[in-house]
């Protein structure tokens, strides 16, 4: 087999392919068997069927066409090796017209990783927030914590902030309740805006069983989006009884005997997320250098598929929230053109950053070992709601193990980066990452400092975006 490699553009080759028909053999003998056990031909058993009674009841072309697509990816494969040419997506090929006894000829058009120097990334210096925790966030979160263990009791007075109330609600425009606007006996916390715009105004000073009217934007839904006539009805107050903050109350809530020891160790939980959350921060900006630093021509098609996978996903995200696409722009407060121009960027800067964090985890020999991409699938587990052992079988089933393992170097290969880089915060201390960052060191907080991603609501009175 003898195959060239052209450069269309930075990111896009052609390969040419020319296969002696002796090596294209072993695929037509195998093309002739496979088609003798799908045939039942009079005379003769299945899979005994001669090459010659194949070519006269079906013509030879039937052969041919099997080897040739069977025998494609192979070559092509080869032809990619040969060449040394690190692929992304899928080829165009285009096979030119082909005779028995004749070479095979193929061209293959795909795009490839942009070549580029891996930019300098030992003289990063970057500033983050300071890690302070304020007695006012101990506080809070000590309040927090009580509040778990509150109890409820019923009581016969007006609504007040801090109560929760049980509510029924309607919602209509033009004087016509939508018929997927309306919800009974939904329980709620006056006072934590997790509701429509409007209803902590509207029932503080009702009683159960009086109703008030407001007008507001509906969150979800098919008229997400659109102002609303709100009908809610209280029909139950309670109101939240808490234990007394003392050392009894420390032995309820935690494994410690005294309020001082239980606050001491709030104040120190507090701050170990406050040092994760600057890790993260670092991280996020030290990124923004390295993609300063270098410019790279983008793939088209990685690109192209990238947003297509995002624009699908959030349909998908909109359909369960039961809204339109104008809805959800609407509650965006952004037009559709003006989203998927961030979109883009957004998509952009990501591929961009995969390229540069693979070229720089091969310079560096970055490799990935079975607990690495073990605790990788759970913590990925973690974030689709999945139990680890059906995420990984999905992603095997899927063929997704590598993707997932570029993952994984792509993280080494940025942690790397962070390592090297000066970080300080707004006070001028420098912040020793290593430390921070250190496998053994887990977030006691239990959130991914690195997803932000947020889901259209599943009903009108949903939780508000942030």
């Amino acid at each position: 087999m003898k195959s060239a490699v052209e450069t269309l553009d930075p990111t896009r080759v052609r390969l040419t392919v020319e296969v002696p028909f002796e090596e294209l053999k072993p695929s037509l003998d195998a093309a002739y068997k496979k088609i003798a056990e799908q045939v039942s031909i009079p005379g003769f058993r299945k899979g005994k069927v001669p090459a010659a009674v194949i070519d006269q009841r079906f013509g030879r072309g039937a052969a041919l066409e099997e080897a040739i697509n069977s025998s494609l990816p192979q070559f092509y494969g080869q032809a990619v090796e040969e060449n040394k040419i690190e692929v992304v997506g899928q080829p165009d090929v285009d096979l030119a017209e082909f005779e028995p006894g004749q070479d095979l000829k193929f061209t293959a058009e795909v795009d490839v990783r942009p070549e580029f120097d891996v930019p300098a990334y030992d003289d990063i210096e970057v500033e983050v927030e300071d890690a302070t925790v304020a007695d006012e966030a101990v506080d809070e979160r000590i309040e927090d914590i009580r509040k778990r263990f509150g109890s409820l009791k019923e009581v016969e007075r007006e609504v007040a902030d801090g109560d929760f109330v049980t509510l029924d609600l309607a919602a209509s425009i033009d004087g016509e309740v939508l018929e997927d606007g309306t919800a009974k006996g939904m329980s709620y916390e006056v006072g934590s805006t997790q509701l429509i715009e409007g209803t902590d105004e509207a029932i503080i000073g009702k009683k159960a069983g009086e109703t008030a009217t407001f007008t507001s934007k509906l969150l979800g839904g098919s008229h997400a989006g659109e102002d609303a006539t709100i009908e809610v009805t209280v029909t139950a107050v309670k109101e939240r009884e808490l234990p007394e903050l003392d050392d009894e109350f420390a032995q309820l809530a935690s494994e410690f005997d005294t309020m001082e020891e239980f606050r001491a160790n709030v104040r120190e939980t507090l701050e170990r997320s406050e040092q994760f959350e600057q890790v993260a921060s670092a991280r996020d900006k030290v990124l923004e250098v390295l993609l300063e630093r270098v410019d790279i021509p983008l793939p088209k098609s990685v690109v192209d598929a990238e947003l297509a996978w995002r624009n699908e996903a959030l349909d998908r995200q909109i359909a369960m929230g039961g809204m339109t696409r104008e809805g959800f722009f609407k509650l965006q407060e952004k037009t559709e053109d003006e989203y998927n121009a961030e979109l883009a960027d957004e998509v952009r800067d990501g591929v961009k950053a995969q390229f540069i964090l693979d070229k720089l985890a091969n310079a560096e020999e970055i490799s990935v070992n079975e607990g690495e991409l073990t605790n990788h699938l759970i913590q990925r587990a973690s974030q689709a709601g999945m139990r680890p052992d059906e995420f990984a079988q999905q992603i095997s089933s899927a063929g997704q193990i590598p993707a997932l393992v570029g993952e994984v170097r792509r993280g080494k290969a940025l942690n790397l980066v962070l390592e090297a880089a000066k970080v300080k915060d707004a006070a001028g201390n420098e912040v020793d990452v290593k430390k921070i960052n250190a496998p053994d060191v887990e977030d006691t907080d239990g959130e991914n400092p690195d997803s932000h991603g947020r889901a259209p609501e599943d009903e009108h009175y949903g939780h508000k975006h942030d």
